[in-house]
């Protein structure tokens, strides 16, 4: 009997608004057995969560993972930090794209993959200005006029 899977996905919406993105990876987490389940049940967020690198290793801080709901007394932290599994050529790739001023990393797609992995997508980002904001403000609405226009 094959138990059918609902497709966990958790976006950040606004780091595509804030964030001009450069570059994407995909990562693993190191995860326990709690926040694996709760990630399933979808009671996660990454709204808030950002990417550093110490000692030529990736962490994901901020990322919010809420309690399991049938587990017993010993539970996880909701908000505490976790390592993000990467290749070493990949890490020093990025390690070296961040040492530049005004880049910085941004988890924005928190999914689970076919083999029933958590896995985590970063992103490269360097800060919008406002006028930056304004104009893709503008590009989707136009878009969207135009996709309307089409439809009748």
């Amino acid at each position: 009997m094959v138990k059918l899977q609902a497709k966990i996905s958790v976006k950040n919406k606004k780091a595509f608004f804030e964030y001009e993105i450069l570059d994407k990876y995909v990562c693993g987490l190191v995860l326990k057995g709690t926040e694996i389940k709760a990630v399933r049940q979808n009671k996660a967020s990454i709204k808030e969560a950002y990417c550093y690198i110490t000692n030529s290793e990736l962490f994901v801080k901020n990322m919010y993972i809420g309690e399991y709901t049938h587990a017993s007394h010993t539970s996880h932290e909701p908000l505490r930090e976790r390592k993000l599994l990467l290749n070493r050529s990949e890490i020093n790739k990025i390690e070296k794209k961040v040492k530049d001023k005004g880049i910085t990393l941004i988890p924005t797609h928190l999914f689970i993959n076919d083999k029933g992995y958590a896995k985590l997508e970063i992103a490269i980002g360097k800060g919008k200005k406002l006028y930056d904001k304004r104009e893709s403000l503008k590009a989707k609405d136009v878009k969207r006029d135009i996709d309307r226009a089409l439809k009748y």
